[in-house]
């Protein structure tokens, strides 16, 4: 099977993009502003990407829509983990 070069790289762009996010996040744990349906929507398009690769063109690539299916992920998972202080914390500064 060929692999795009193209969809490589997309991939990889998405890939080193997310961290800020992420470093971001455990740096201030700060999460208000971020939306959890967009990066919901997010994970589900690579979930379908691999079912793709896995169903219609196997190539390595799959490692790639992993990779950024975890990266995202875990950024939904600080989500979770931070956005209950964060409310908290709105809540107190206008009291």
């Amino acid at each position: 099977m060929k692999v795009s070069i193209f969809e490589i790289l997309m991939l990889l762009c998405f890939a080193c993009s997310w961290p800020f996010s992420i470093v971001k996040a455990l740096r201030t744990k700060v999460v208000i502003g971020k939306s959890p349906i967009f990066m919901s929507i997010i994970v589900l398009g690579y979930v379908f990407g691999i079912l793709h690769k896995i169903f219609y063109h196997p190539d390595a690539v799959v490692f790639l829509y992993l990779l950024n299916l975890l990266i995202v992920s875990f950024d939904l998972f600080l989500y979770f983990k931070y956005i209950g202080q964060n409310r908290r914390d709105l809540l107190s500064e206008h009291k």
